[in-house]
Order: C-alpha cells, then sequence, then structure tokens
C-alpha cells in the first residue's frame, strides 16, 4: 500500500481533479465535508496568502492588482467581518476575485482535512508512477463509450484529457475501432477539460501525418509561449475524409473547449449543441493556509488562427441546439449525408427507417422543451 505522504496525496488531488465536472473545480477536498468556524485571524491569513499568490503567479499581473483593490477595498467595508463560515467564505471570495478577472478557472477553495504543504519538486518515484498508472487504468484514461451507431456513425464519449503517454493505447484502441465509420461523433458535453498534450494527441488522428498547429499556451513563469501541434505518427488509424461532429453543453470546459475551437478553427468538425463554458486559462492548486486553497490561472491560450482564445465567452457551436437534443441532431446530419451515398438497396432502407426513427425522436424531445 502506498504511504500517505504529502506529495502522494497531491499527486492523487492532481488524478482526482481530472475527473471533476470542470477544470475550473480543482479540488483540494471532497465537495460535501462539515464546515469549520473561522475568525478575523484567519479571514485576514487567507486574504493575505491569497492576494500573494495573485500578484506573484496569475497570467495577467494587472488584473492581480486589481483584484487586490476590489478585496482591500471590501475588507475596509467591512463586508467579510460576518462571514464565520470558512465554506461561505471561500465561495464569497471566489465570487468577488471572479467579479473583476471575469476568470471562470479562479476559485478559492476550503478543505475540511488539512491540506498538505507541498515539498520541493521532485521527480516520483516507481511506486508512484505505478499507482498512477493503475489510478489511470481504472478510470480508463477518461474515456466512458465506444460505439458504433446504427447507420455506421462512429460514437466516442470521454469524459477527461488525460495522460497522452499512459493513454496512448486507449486513444489507437478507440479509433481503430471507429475508423471503418462513415462518419464520427465526438460527445464533449461531459468533460470537463484536462492535459493539452492529450488534446493535441486526440486531434492528431482527425489529420493527416503533416503536422498541424493546434494551440499555443502562454505562461507567466518564464514568459515562455508552449506551442501544441498534431504529431506526424499515431499509434493508430488516422479518421481521414470524413465528417466529425463535436457535441457540446454548457458544462464542456477548458480542455474540451480547446479541442472544440481548434477543430472548429481548422474547420475539421461540425459543432453542435450549446456554447461552452469559457475557461482558457490554464493553472495550478496552491495551498493558502492550512484549510484553505486556491485554483491560479497561470497561463492563457493563444489560438494561432484567431490570435485569442474562449475565455469568458465559450465556443459557439455551429448548430446552436439543447445539450440533450445534439446527439439526434448529428446523427441525422451523419446519417442524410450517408444516404446520399449508399448504393446497396439494403443498407438504403436501414438508414431511411433510422432518419424517420430519429426524427421522431427529435420531434418528441423538442416539444417537452
Amino acid at each position: 500500500m502506498l504511504k500517505s505522504t504529502a506529495s502522494t496525496v497531491i499527486m492523487r488531488v492532481a488524478v482526482m481533479c481530472l475527473l471533476a465536472v470542470s477544470a475550473a473545480t480543482v479540488i483540494f477536498a471532497q465537495p460535501e465535508q462539515p464546515d469549520l468556524t473561522i475568525d478575523v485571524a484567519t479571514r485576514t491569513q487567507v486574504i493575505d496568502g491569497i492576494l500573494k499568490r495573485l500578484n506573484d503567479s496569475y497570467v495577467f499581473p494587472e488584473v492581480a492588482k486589481k483584484m487586490e483593490q476590489s478585496i482591500r477595498e471590501r475588507v475596509e467595508k467591512k463586508e467579510y467581518d460576518q462571514i464565520t463560515s470558512a465554506k461561505q467564505f471561500a465561495m464569497t471570495l471566489t465570487k468577488d476575485l471572479q467579479a473583476v478577472s471575469n476568470d471562470k478557472h479562479l476559485r478559492v477553495r476550503y478543505s475540511h482535512q488539512p491540506i498538505p504543504e507541498r515539498g520541493a519538486r521532485r521527480e516520483p518515484t516507481a511506486e508512484e508512477r505505478e499507482q498512477r498508472s493503475r489510478d489511470l487504468t481504472w478510470m480508463n484514461h477518461g474515456f466512458a463509450k465506444v460505439e458504433r451507431l446504427p447507420g455506421n456513425i462512429g460514437y466516442l464519449e470521454f469524459l477527461n484529457f488525460m495522460d497522452e503517454e499512459l493513454g496512448a493505447d486507449t486513444v489507437a484502441a478507440a479509433m481503430n475501432f471507429v475508423n471503418g465509420a462513415d462518419a464520427l461523433i465526438i460527445d464533449m458535453r461531459r468533460n470537463g477539460g484536462g492535459n493539452p498534450a492529450m488534446v493535441a494527441l486526440v486531434c492528431s488522428y482527425l489529420f493527416g501525418p503533416e503536422p498541424v498547429h493546434l494551440n499555443d499556451l502562454y505562461w507567466r513563469e518564464g514568459n515562455r509561449t508552449q506551442e501544441f501541434w498534431t504529431r506526424k505518427e499515431v499509434a493508430g488509424k488516422r479518421f481521414l475524409n470524413k465528417d466529425v461532429y463535436v457535441l457540446t453543453s454548457k458544462r464542456t470546459f477548458s480542455g474540451a473547449e480547446e479541442f472544440t475551437y481548434n477543430l472548429k478553427n481548422l474547420k475539421r468538425a461540425t459543432i453542435i449543441g450549446e456554447t461552452t463554458g469559457g475557461g482558457a486559462h490554464p493553472g495550478g492548486g496552491f495551498r493558502i493556509s492550512e484549510h484553505f486553497g486556491m485554483f491560479v490561472p497561470t497561463g492563457r491560450a493563444i489560438s494561432p488562427i484567431t490570435k485569442t482564445n474562449w475565455e469568458g465567452t465559450g465556443v459557439t457551436p455551429d448548430i446552436a441546439v439543447a445539450a440533450d437534443q445534439a446527439l439526434l441532431v448529428a446523427r441525422l446530419m451523419a446519417l442524410k449525408k450517408s444516404l446520399k451515398k449508399l448504393t446497396n438497396p439494403d443498407f438504403k432502407a436501414g438508414v431511411q427507417d433510422e432518419i424517420e426513427k430519429l426524427e421522431k425522436e427529435l420531434s418528441a424531445l423538442k416539444s417537452k422543451s
């Protein structure tokens, strides 16, 4: 059994973060937990710690200064004096910081369990690497469904973008399975983001071997820019010269938005669903005190095509429909296009029957909304 060292706890937390509904909810503790009563000393310590961290690390230094000014003004007005709930204090600070920054990744978190202090950075031990591999395998590297839907339409759903090296075989197996489909639907409606290198790997299967520039990440630390391109080589079969549909919802966030944004800008997919959550600033979790931590965006995405990103606006779909209708709409679009190309009369009859069935389902769903 792996020892519960501080570094191991942090690593486990990082893995569990990949399971969160959105990348904005980087977790120091489980959502349902006992509250704590806090006093003026605790509030002061937390506020000072948060503002220092923002000034040291937040991707936009000038915005960090504005957030500090706003919070200091609220302190002067004694707006926090009556807050004795640790949970409420974290939520209030999050709201007040986001009111200035409009940054949906930026969050303050309360933890009933003490947050371990982060030690000096070091390479994980062999035991820790093995445990991480087991954890990611248990989660199937974020992949939830791979199907061949009626009418020879491929369907792929994964909930997070995890480690691109450890998950490479799973990606290859999924893409090999759908390779013979006439079209591919990729469901991002429940995907909260994750590793940009995995985003690039999955995108690589939708383009040829010539590298395509997908996205850049600018990091405040070191004033550096990290480029992400598709790969020349992939382990599985590429899905080329066939239609791709990406499904989105309001819950589609962060790395899932980058995936969607990349494919939309490169005109490689039709986006169907709802405007996404609007989080384009990656970063990391920081310990502020024994029971408070925060996620601080330390970088920002920059598209080589638009020269900007989706922060605060989300990715707008090509076809706007309610999230619960998106799959039916995509299937109908794919089947109707496929029907025009089919020559086998039995296949054509089957696809026509499926189209009629799905149209009835979609009509019934619309009537309820």
